[in-house]
């Protein structure tokens, strides 16, 4: 009974491998070479280097982090040193992250992107009218 088990399961991976080998050549559209895979891609992507795009999205996302701490940093010392809260950094931080999740939103439609844009958007506004009512204010 063992015997019979062994080879059975032996002989059915001879048979499936077989087959998968027949189908290939039988259907011709099955086994296909690097250079068409390549074209194929190519025509898929439009010539566009996804290597280079994940490059950019990447340094967008360090650039953006960079003026987070920044702004972070001039707001901590522009309120230690006693001359106020300037709300328009942080306007202008929002508003790039708005301006990536409005676009994102238009083209994807992903009610989380559509909820991030409205929620990035409404906050760079309500820092924007903050700010301006501030320097109204001390003038």
């Amino acid at each position: 009974m063992f015997y019979r088990t062994r080879l059975t399961s032996k002989l059915g991976k001879v048979i499936v491998v077989v087959r998968q080998v027949n189908l290939a050549n039988i259907s011709g559209g099955i086994l296909i070479n690097k250079d068409d895979i390549l074209s194929k891609s190519r025509k898929e992507n439009k010539d566009k280097d996804l290597y280079k795009i994940e490059v950019q999205t990447k340094a967008g996302n360090i650039g953006s982090i960079t003026a987070i701490f920044l702004a972070t940093l001039f707001f901590v010392i522009q309120s230690l040193t006693g001359q106020g809260f300037d709300f328009g950094l942080y306007a202008i931080i929002f508003s790039v992250s708005a301006a990536g999740f409005i676009f994102k939103a238009v083209r994807m439609k992903h009610r989380l992107d559509i909820v991030l844009a409205l929620i990035f958007t409404l906050t760079t506004l309500t820092l924007s009218v903050v700010h301006i009512l501030n320097l109204l204010n001390h003038n």
